[in-house]
């Protein structure tokens, strides 16, 4: 199945796949199409819904997904049931080795941590304690470990700084990063911290991920499947023309680093752009002069963090800083160079070692540690000395507490000043730039490893320069000095920690001290001029000279494995260059037919047994002809060290000496054959006591070679079974602390996430108990007060300080009822609930409602009180009561013979009864519009008035005879009752009256 559009068929096959597939141990990574791991903390469901709603509807991607979400540890996690609700493709919570599949989307399980391996995902448990977990760095770490430059890392929202550290793994590898856009998250940690390390690819909205995506996998895996791409490394013109492009823009020269590593992020580059050839990129290039500082940035990515390789910084610790001040008197000052330092973590971690020392010798030191490199937004980040919450994982509590200070915010650490003042930050090239000089430590750890052989052989000379002698070097793990042994001494293999040695004779000295020194500022030695008239000369010392010139044999200097330091007169007789090409010229390839062998064997034995060693009449082949020689091996010591013992290998040629006269012993005289036997005997017998000596002294030698070879084998066997443990230490190390990095900050992002859930479950209790105005609390089986809610304490005086204490201790508001105790004690006997209506000492009513509290596994835990507000019921129940009086003196009203009205103290008509209708002929309508003045006759109305006044003394007037006029202006004899009408704070509001008409009204008018 390629990395496009899948099948129908493959598409049933994927989604059928059973979820408890494990993958064999000894398979192969043939993952063929993309893994994207996403990493998200608090508002990252959100995120999820916005990215796999971007996916189109209508095709398969042909990619796998990996959600990496922080969940609490100690509950179920529903997020895929929640992300299923997103997208059309199946989701699965990941079984241990359950084997990936594309057009799948995978959860996280909580309280696991989850690596990428074979096509499969393992779970593993934490071995970290809660809260100092980062698995989103985690399961990156293992991404990138495996799929390399195919390896994609997306970051959304979420607080703190996890996937920070993966994704700086994932890039270096090569990989793809993106990230979602700060302005769209609901928190914007997490994406903000990945895009400030300048590695993010792309910043994006989670919806429009899913296209980039499908454009990227498409360059990267079309690539990887295709047979016929032409390898980018043939291309050495483009490969060149994006040299010189990076050169004129950045002013750094990245021909001589090693092509894998350049051409790796080249690569990288051009499938972000979706280039096809390096011609391509090269145009791009010109185009955009952007995209040149970010390749140049890719190139510089560095991971580092503190105290990186925590042994090697143990054993520095241990065997280097004590060193550093040894000898030196309090105020002096110790000079530290840190190249390479990146963003500054291991250079801080050098001025922290530094500073504990100083506090334990107890004495004040002038500390300098300059740390360089060529990125220039790294030195910035140092500079600042501010980093993410993670680094308390690479720091011990101690360390953390005594050298950094946290921020408000709680999600970076900052270095301590005293710490930041010893360290000088500058851009610098290592290369081209001059060193700093005098020095006492060079830390260049991880860096050589980026450069070609060249680079390195430059590097070791400059550093041997720059450092006062018996002064330390510390590379990385992956480094050594290579081919200048002699320049430095192995102080511990393992750790890569080396020791000046003093170049005497300037052996393999490559590096040119003079212009680094002029820059440094240092002043060399004048020269001695040259004098028009030298000085006269003693007679001692030109007879000495004269002496030397005529009687001094040839000689040269050597070591202990023949190299040539000094040669002194004329050694051409003795010997001659080899072929093949020159370096150090060594003696004993150099020595001549019938010079060599017992030259190996003298100068062996006289290493071996410090002493001179002398052997005479060797026939040395010269031009054809063999002339006799003597050879002297003498052991010159240069200093007190017994590693700078040097030897003088001494030619005499014996035609030139002057032989003193012999006795002549007279059988030789005689010439007789005896006597020539004999000679020749002894002749046969010196050369086979030569030979002897030869043959022993190549035979110790053989047992030397055997034992340092058996020697030498031990150790690369147990040197390889230490890189193959170291790598392998290496690997979980890493793993284990970016797992220790994300742990802490994970820590973080669970007890958010839980403290949101807590919260917004908090609150939408609070805000659902408090709409609905019901006062609870909840009591536990001895009567304690769990928790209560805002309305509960108008019934009952609580406080928060009362959580915790028994209700009983409490005092309640209740009139006339206080019995809460003991029912609260007999629902919780009887389980049985029970309900009362109780009153409040400000009038108001509720119903009391006592139940049992059951959990969801139907326990009983306490008890639930509960206060609904009857205060309005109560009131409408006696306004009801009133009503039905009001209403039945209605009835009274309307079905009454008499007039009836209400009138206001202004007179205005306020009712008007059926009664009044028929006495006096308006309807209801038309007298609410009258005044009662309309109706009384004009003699009688200040009477009326005098009435209203009498009225309001006395509340009620005795019946009284009056007049009023009907609707046809005839005047009515009536009987008339009034009465106040008196509001609660007893003033009068209005007048009622009572009107019956007289039978004689008619006969008293015509009388009248």
């Amino acid at each position: 199945m390629t990395a496009g559009k899948v099948t129908k068929k493959a598409k049933t096959q994927v989604l059928e796949h059973p979820p408890s597939l494990v993958v064999p141990l000894d398979t192969p990574p043939t993952v063929s199409f993309p893994i994207i791991g996403i990493g998200a903390s608090a508002g990252g469901l959100g995120a999820f819904e916005e990215f796999f709603s971007g996916m189109p509807a209508d095709l398969d991607m042909g990619m796998a997904f990996v959600l990496v979400q922080h969940l609490a540890p100690d509950h179920k996690s529903i997020l895929s049931d929640l992300v299923q609700r997103y997208t059309h493709m199946q989701v699965f919570e990941v079984e241990d080795g359950m084997v990936v599949q594309p057009n799948c989307a995978y959860i996280i399980p909580p309280n696991h941590n989850m690596a990428f391996l074979n096509g499969a995902l393992h779970l593993l448990a934490p071995s970290e304690p809660r809260g100092h977990r980062l698995p989103i760095d985690f399961f990156f770490s293992s991404l990138a470990q495996d799929q390399h430059e195919l390896a994609i890392g997306i970051v959304l929202s979420g607080s703190g700084s996890d996937g920070t550290l993966g994704i700086r793994q994932i890039k270096g590898e090569g990989g793809m990063v993106m990230a979602q856009i700060p302005a769209t998250t609901e928190f914007d940690g997490m994406p903000s911290s990945a895009i400030a390390t300048g590695l993010v690819d792309y910043q994006l909205k989670p919806a429009d991920m899913p296209a980039k995506l499908m454009a990227y996998a498409a360059q990267e895996f079309g690539k990887m499947i295709s047979t016929t791409v032409v390898p980018i490394v043939k291309d050495e013109n483009s490969l060149n023309k994006i040299f010189i492009l990076l050169r004129t823009q950045t002013g750094h020269d990245f021909s001589q680093y090693k092509p894998s590593t350049i051409l790796r992020r080249i690569e990288r580059r051009m499938v972000v752009h979706q280039l096809d050839s390096t011609e391509q990129y090269v145009k791009y290039l010109q185009k955009m002069p952007d995209e040149i500082e970010a390749l140049f940035c890719d190139i510089l990515i560095g991971v580092t963090h503190f105290f990186r390789d925590s042994e090697a910084f143990l054993a520095l610790e241990e065997q280097v800083i004590p060193q550093l001040f040894k000898g030196k008197p309090a105020g002096a000052t110790i000079r530290v160079w840190s190249t390479g330092c990146s963003t500054g973590e291991e250079a801080y971690s050098i001025a922290i070692l530094l500073q504990e020392q100083q506090e334990l010798l107890k004495q004040n030191y002038t500390i300098q540690v300059f740390s360089t490199d060529m990125d220039r937004r790294a030195i910035a980040t140092a500079r600042a000395g501010l980093y993410p919450a993670s680094i308390a994982t690479d720091i011990s509590p101690q360390r953390l507490a005594r050298f950094f200070t946290a921020e408000a915010d709680g999600s970076a650490y900052r270095i301590h000043k005293g710490i930041r003042d010893m360290l000088v930050f500058s851009e610098q090239d290592v290369i081209k730039d001059p060193p700093f000089s005098k020095l006492d430590l060079i830390s260049c750890r991880n860096l050589m490893i980026y450069m070609g052989a060249e680079l390195q052989k430059k590097l070791i000379p400059m550093f041997h320069y720059a450092l006062n002698p018996s002064r330390f070097l510390f590379l990385g793990t992956s480094e050594t000095v290579g081919e200048f042994a002699d320049l430095f001494a192995v102080l511990d293999a393992k750790s890569k920690l080396y020791q000046r040695k003093q170049d005497v004779f300037g052996i393999k000295r490559a590096f040119q001290p003079s212009i680094a020194i002029a820059t440094a500022g240092i002043a060399l030695p004048q020269a001695v001029s040259k004098q028009s008239h030298p000085a006269k000369r003693s007679m001692r010392e030109v007879t000495e000279q004269t002496l030397l010139q005529q009687l001094a044999p040839a000689a040269a200097l050597v070591n202990e494995h023949g190299d040539i330091l000094y040669l002194h007169g004329r050694t051409g007789m003795y010997l001659e260059l080899p072929e093949g090409e020159t370096g150090i010229n060594n003696i004993l390839k150099m020595a001549r037919e019938g010079l060599r062998r017992e030259l190996i064997a003298t100068l062996h034995k006289s290493v071996s047994k410090n002493k001179t060693i002398q052997r005479l009449n060797l026939s040395v082949k010269t031009n054809g002809h063999f002339t006799p020689v003597n050879l002297t091996v003498r052991p010159v010591a240069m200093g007190q060290s017994a590693g700078e013992m040097l030897y003088l290998v001494i030619l005499e040629d014996t035609t030139q000496l002057v032989t003193p006269a012999l006795p002549i012993h007279l059988p030789l005289l005689e010439g007789g054959e005896h006597s020539k036997f004999d000679a020749r005997i002894a002749a046969l017998n010196e050369e086979l006591c030569a030979k002897d000596e030869y043959l022993q002294a190549s035979n110790e030698k053989l047992e030397t070679i055997n034992e340092e070879l058996k020697s030498s084998n031990e150790e690369m066997q147990s040197v390889n079974e230490e890189l193959q443990s170291t790598n392998e230490e290496l690997e979980t190390s890493k793993e284990e602390m970016q797992s220790i990095n994300e742990e802490l900050t994970t820590v973080n992002m669970e007890l958010q996430t839980k403290v949101a859930d807590l919260s917004r479950a908090s609150n939408d209790l609070n805000n659902l108990l408090a709409s609905t105005g019901i006062g609870t609390i909840f009591v536990d089986h001895q009567l304690n007060i769990l928790r209560f809610t805002p309305a509960a304490t108008k019934i009952i005086n609580l406080i928060l300080s009362d959580v915790g204490r028994p209700v009983a201790h409490t005092v309640t508001n209740l009139l006339g009822y206080g019995l809460l105790v003991a029912d609260v004690q007999a629902v919780l006997n009887t389980l049985i609930p029970k309900e009362i209506d109780v009153q409040t000492q400000v009038g108001k009513w509720y119903t009391m409602r006592i139940q049992p509290y059951r959990t969801l596994d139907n326990l009983i835990e306490g008890a639930v009180i509960t206060f609904v507000d009857i205060t309005e019921m109560v009131h409408a129940r006696e306004a009801l009561s009133k009503a039905n009086e009001l209403l039945r003196l209605a009835v009274v009203v309307r079905d009454a013979h008499d007039a009836i009205t209400v009138q206001d103290l202004n007179g205005r008509i306020l009712a008007w009864n059926p009664g009044a209708e028929r006495m006096y002929g308006w309807r209801e309508a038309e007298a609410l519009q009258m005044n009662t003045a309309d109706r009384i006759p004009k003699a009688l109305q200040k009477e009326a008035s005098l009435q209203v006044n009498q009225l309001s003394q006395s509340k009620v007037l005795e019946p009284y005879y009056t007049q009023r006029l009907n609707k046809s202006g005839d005047i009515l004899e009536v009987s008339m009752t009034s009465t106040a009408l008196v509001n609660a704070a007893g003033v009068m509001y209005a007048i009622a009256t009572t009107e019956r008409a007289r039978e004689l009204t008619t006969d008293m008018h015509h009388e009248g």
